[in-house]
């Protein structure tokens, strides 16, 4: 790309620390909780790093309603394009999210794709009073009208990188750069 702007050439060393991000996400994911009763509140983690940050987002918050996990793979409109994602985790909502308020959790916003995906996989099971987005990180890239209510940081990249989340055996996050390969 020869006309990359200032906000695509930031370098290695400016890479957001992962840790940092989550500080700032399970904050605004406080405030989003505070504005409903707690029974009527569940997170739902996407398949991978949404799942993990969802589940120690519960245990830092000490939130007592069980989480969902979605797997997005089959509701995606472009897996004839990328393929069936290899995440072989099923999805699992053990609640009735009828009348719920849920707060959708993602490890990097993009083109919006996986959140479409998720909504629609949460609406063939039943109609939430509200859904709220989380996302550790927005990298920009949209391809559909989809925002986060709250972002650890928005760090916008050129479609040949991909951040990738990860976490050790104590749940603590790290964020790394990758290239990608046929971008």
């Amino acid at each position: 790309m020869q006309n990359e702007s200032p906000k695509l050439q930031r370098s290695l060393e400016e890479l957001p620390k992962a840790e940092e991000l989550y500080k700032r996400l399970k904050a605004g994911v406080a405030n989003l909780i505070a504005k409903h009763s707690a029974e009527e509140v569940h997170l739902v983690g996407i398949y991978s790093g949404g799942a993990w940050l969802a589940e120690r987002l519960k245990e830092d918050l000490a939130l007592t309603t069980s989480n969902a996990l979605i797997n997005t793979s089959l509701y995606r409109d472009d897996f004839r394009k990328i393929g069936l994602h290899g995440q072989k985790q099923p999805t699992s909502v053990p609640f009735d999210v009828s009348d719920k308020h849920l707060i959708l959790v993602d490890d990097i916003l993009y083109t919006g794709r996986s959140v479409r995906a998720a909504m629609n996989e949460l609406f063939d099971i039943g109609r939430p009073a509200s859904i709220a987005l989380a996302v550790l990180l927005d990298r920009g890239g949209r391809e559909l009208p989809i925002q986060a209510d709250v972002v650890g940081e928005v760090f916008e990249l050129p479609n040949t990188q991909r951040f990738v989340l990860s976490q050790n055996e104590e749940s603590i996050f790290d964020m790394s750069l990758k290239e990608v390969e046929d971008a």
